[in-house]
């Protein structure tokens, strides 16, 4: 089994991390007025279409729709350290942690101001659209995740980066 992570602070964050801003909005949650827990990754996928935009360069829409290039979760899970509550302002920072074959991993943190309230541990993999096969990690949305993860670094006092 695998220990439970400890928060992180936003600021231990690597600077140049690509961060997505976001305000959970009443539909997001519960009659508690708590972050309905599968609303996170409908917030997780939005910052990685924006993240795709704004700093890795590629048209999210368009790998989609005109390249039929797939980027679907095939594994997703979560560790929830705090509540998200109606009306937060959040942070969602995502962290390339493996760029394979034919999928990529990411380590994506949500912060409310300093506070971890969840992380989400994403593997994305490539497929072909219309036969719905995997294929390869194509090579300018490789480089961009590699010039990522590079440019972004290791969370700072963890040995290994995020």
């Amino acid at each position: 089994m695998t220990a439970r992570p400890s928060p992180i602070p936003a600021s231990h964050l690597p600077a140049a991390a690509y961060r997505a801003a976001a305000r959970v909005r009443f539909g997001d949650c519960d009659p508690a007025g708590i972050v309905f827990f599968p609303n996170w990754f409908v917030l997780a996928n939005a910052a990685m279409e924006d993240l795709f935009r704004e700093r890795l360069g590629i048209d999210f829409h368009q790998l989609h729709g005109k390249r039929g290039i797939g980027t679907g979760f095939v594994h997703a899970a979560a560790t929830f350290m705090r509540p998200g509550m109606m009306g937060d302002e959040v942070m969602l920072t995502p962290l390339i942690r493996r760029v394979g074959g034919a999928s990529y991993a990411i380590d994506l943190h949500i912060h409310r101001g300093e506070e971890e309230l969840a992380r989400l541990d994403l593997v994305t993999a490539t497929t072909h659209l219309a036969s719905r096969t995997s294929v390869p990690v194509p090579p300018d949305l490789r480089a961009a995740l590699l010039r990522y993860q590079s440019e972004c670094g290791p969370v700072a006092g963890q040995e290994n980066p995020a």
